[in-house]
C-alpha cells in the first residue's frame, strides 16, 4: 500500500475537505434524477473551474456530501459557484424562490490518510444508514461503484488516491462493506 513522506502526506492533506451542504427546512434538494445529473454537471464544471479533485461523492435527497482537494485556497469560491449554480437551476426548474440550502455549507477538514479513507467510507455509506439501501452498490448516486471498479467512473471523479490507501478497488469495497454489514449500520 502506498505511503507518503510526512512531507507529501502534510503537503496533500491541508487542502482535503469533507464538504456537505443541506436544503433549507429539510426538503428535497435532488427531486428527480434530472436534478441529480445537473447537479452532478455543475460539480464537474466547478471542479474543472478551480482546478479541484474530488475523491468520493454522494446525492440523498435532502443533502449532499463531498470529498474534495483544493490545491488551491478556493473552497469558499468552488462552493459558492456549485451552490448557487444549482439553487438558481432549482429555484427556476421548480418554480420556487428563497433559499434553497440551509446555509452555506459544512467544511470538515480532512487531517490524515485514515480519516480520508474513513470520510470517503462514510460518504458512500450514507444511504445504507439511512435505510435507503442494504449495500452502498445498490445507490447509484454516490462514487461507490466507481471507486470499487464495478461500474463506470464519472469523468470529475479521482479514484486512484482512494483505492491507493485501501489497498485496490476490491479492497475499498470489502472496507465499505464490512461496516455495511454491521447491526445497527442503519
Amino acid at each position: 500500500m502506498w505511503k507518503p513522506t510526512w512531507y507529501e502526506a502534510y503537503a496533500r492533506l491541508v487542502s482535503f475537505h469533507h464538504v456537505n451542504a443541506r436544503r433549507n427546512v429539510d426538503r428535497q434538494l435532488f427531486v428527480d434524477d434530472l436534478d441529480r445529473r445537473r447537479f452532478l454537471e455543475t460539480l464537474q464544471t466547478t471542479i474543472e473551474r478551480h482546478g479541484w479533485l474530488c475523491h468520493s461523492y454522494c446525492l440523498m435527497s435532502n443533502h449532499y456530501h463531498l470529498l474534495i482537494e483544493t490545491p488551491d485556497e478556493n473552497l469558499a469560491a468552488g462552493m459558492l459557484l456549485l451552490n448557487g449554480t444549482y439553487a438558481r437551476y432549482f429555484n427556476w426548474r421548480h418554480a420556487h424562490v428563497g433559499h434553497v440550502f440551509q446555509g452555506p455549507y459544512h467544511d470538515e477538514p480532512v487531517i490524515d490518510d485514515d480519516h480520508l479513507l474513513e470520510a470517503s467510507r462514510y460518504i458512500v455509506l450514507n444511504p445504507v444508514r439511512a435505510g435507503l439501501v442494504t449495500k452502498p452498490f445498490d445507490w447509484a448516486w454516490s462514487s461507490y461503484r466507481a471507486t470499487a471498479g464495478l461500474g463506470p467512473r464519472p469523468p470529475f471523479l479521482s479514484v486512484d488516491l482512494i483505492r491507493g490507501l485501501s489497498g485496490s478497488p476490491r479492497e475499498f469495497a470489502e472496507f465499505c462493506n464490512q461496516v455495511a454489514e454491521q447491526p445497527g449500520c442503519k
